[in-house]
């Protein structure tokens, strides 16, 4: 009787095992992380597959995610060049403040302010040259704007931005300015204009503009973009994948039949979540977009080399190849080295391929990181911190964002030492050439989009002025003169100013030259786009604390944007002087 009792219990214990093991698996499985359940859905790839082959969408969240309402997509209308055409329909888009985050910001300025890792390059001033030691002044055109959209972020956060965070020219070439398209076959023109310092009065200041040809969007060539998204876990929070899901949203409506669109993500691994995709099936490329989710680290170079290798299988000859990458810049799996990364952006580089770098969030921000690579892609750089910066860099100025009309954009400025003693380059420092990088073809330089401008400003003293600024000493040379040739006393020309392009696939650059003549225009009299740049300039240097800065006020700043703000139709400078009353509110809390 005991053994089969035994034999009972046994068989009992068994069958219940058995009856549990379907839940125990159910339980295991269940207790699988989010992160490696989500990142199990996106196909792991080494490199481009072939066509016939590419992956099929990865489904990351089967709930559609409509995070831009049909008022702000029906308000998104086409652009044509930077200025662009808003219209009556962009209301739906106005309703969101301009100078507000409020629809993405985060939930604790403490909380970013503790766990901050945020990353700026290190920026010194240009200093003032001796004309005499050095007439040539030599960089490479820049112009992204991603420097004046982070600020715009730390102001609406109620803090003053890292100094190195303010890259002047970027400040300045946010702004679209009123200089004359270009003639003929030209890809630009250059606008130039002296007048009064507004910070020193004992200095001059010299305006250079170069405009880029405006091309309709309509006009655009066939576009293949292949959209590279940061998906990983530090994308989750409101100002980042769910702004870059709208944001992207806004530009997908801008795509026609003739354009092409591909969609990698990466997270703990890169995937193809769209095939190339004609621009005219919206509907398709905008739930791939919707069903994103973030989770996991981020393996950044992977999901470069991927965009790269499925630019270049889909490459179009007669058109637009570029890699639009939206990250943070917290790339910390896999290709990480930014030497690396760089090296491989180079080399599609000079295959046609260009990256856009378009940068979202705060707290791990890698400004720094973005910047290098979009220098190196031949592309631009922006940073997106609401929806209307979305509109203004995809939809308004889509053409100079997409296309680049000329590359390898160099200026070089000869000073007449006869009329000028010294001179600054204000901002540019990271963009600076050796004299001798003007001629070498081989020397990569800046690029300009449709419809792009680019505005550089020149502090000079000139000669008999006994400036309160400290110049540099440098003794009198042993073998050889530096004589001023009587030609330069007897012209009155205060520089030359001289440019050097490519075409967009070309290798030989072609010469402009422009020289540069003091009219004697006062401050007052001087243009509504100089005074402005000045005052976005002199803005910039109290933020940077600037030991250039002289006299420079925000009181000064201020009445020089409200006396040039002109018809601003856009409502940009209308903001700036909103940024700037609010700026001198911090600093006086300082």
């Amino acid at each position: 009787m005991k053994r089969k009792n035994v034999k009972f219990c046994q068989f009992s214990q068994i069958k219940l095992l058995l009856g549990l093991f379907p839940l125990l698996m159910l339980i295991a499985c269940g207790s699988q992380p989010k992160n490696a359940r989500q990142e199990a859905k996106v196909e792991q790839i080494s490199s481009a597959p072939p066509a016939s082959k590419l992956p099929t969408p990865a489904t990351l969240n089967t709930t559609p995610q409509n995070s831009i309402s049909s008022q702000v997509r029906e308000g998104a209308t086409r652009g044509g060049g930077a200025r662009g055409r808003q219209k009556s329909a962009d209301m739906a888009l106005t309703q969101i403040a301009p100078y507000s985050n409020s629809q993405f910001e985060t939930d604790s300025t403490v909380e970013l302010e503790s766990s901050n890792t945020e990353e700026y390059n290190l920026i010194n001033d240009n200093p003032f040259k001796i004309v005499k030691n050095n007439p040539l002044s030599t960089f490479s055109i820049d112009v992204d704007t991603a420097s004046y959209s982070n600020l715009r972020r730390f102001i609406n956060e109620n803090r003053l931005p890292p100094k190195d965070a303010v890259r002047i020219e970027e400040l300045i070439n946010y702004f679209t300015y009123d200089y004359p398209q270009p003639e003929a076959n030209q890809p630009f023109s250059i606008t130039t204009e002296i007048s009064d310092s507004p910070w020193n009065s004992q200095h001059k200041l010299v305006h250079v503009g170069i405009q880029g040809k405006d091309i309709v969007t309509e006009n655009l060539p066939p576009s293949n973009l292949v959209f590279l998204l940061d998906v990983s876990g530090s994308m989750n929070t409101p100002n980042k994948l769910p702004l870059i899901k709208s944001a992207f949203q806004l530009l997908v409506d801008e795509l026609t039949e003739k354009d092409t669109v591909s969609i990698v993500v990466y997270a703990g691994a890169a995937g193809v979540v769209l095939p190339p995709t004609k621009g005219s099936e919206k509907d398709k490329i905008l739930t791939a977009i919707n069903n994103l989710e973030a989770g996991g680290s981020t393996a950044g170079g992977e999901g470069i080399k991927l965009a790269y290798d499925l630019a270049k299988r889909f490459y179009q000859s007669s058109g637009n190849n570029r890699v639009i990458l939206a990250t943070d810049g917290d790339f910390n799996v896999g290709v990480s080295s930014d030497a690396e990364l760089v090296r491989m952006i180079e080399n599609y580089r000079d295959e046609g391929i260009f990256l856009t770098v378009l940068g979202f969030g705060t707290g791990n921000f890698k400004d720094a990181k973005m910047e290098q690579l979009a220098n190196q892609g031949n592309g631009n750089y922006a940073y997106i911190d609401n929806l209307l910066e979305a509109k203004k860099v995809l939809v308004t100025e889509m053409g100079g964002t997409l296309l680049t009309i000329a590359k390898d954009v160099k200026i070089q400025v000869e000073f007449n030492p006869a009329k000028v003693q010294a001179y600054r380059l204000i901002g540019y420092e990271n963009r600076l050439l050796r004299s001798q990088d003007f001629n070498d073809d081989t020397k990569d330089a800046g690029e300009l989009g449709a419809g792009h401008s680019v505005t550089a400003l020149y502090e000079i003293i000139p000669v008999g002025v006994e400036s309160n600024v400290k110049l540099p000493e440098v003794d009198e040379l042993r073998y050889q003169d530096n004589r001023v040739e009587e030609a330069a006393y007897n012209s009155d020309e205060l520089m030359l100013v001289k440019l050097r392009y490519k075409e967009p696939k070309g290798t030989t650059s072609e010469l402009i030259k422009q020289p540069v003549v003091d009219k004697g225009v006062s401050l007052n009299d001087a243009s509504n786009d100089f005074k402005f740049a000045a005052a976005v300039a002199q803005y910039g240097m109290i933020l940077r604390e600037s030991e250039y800065k002289g006299d420079a006020s925000f009181n000064e700043v201020l009445k020089l944007a409200n006396e040039s703000k002109g018809l601003d139709l856009e409502g940009y400078r209308s903001e700036f002087i909103n940024m700037v009353e609010s700026s001198q509110k911090l600093m006086e809390k300082k």
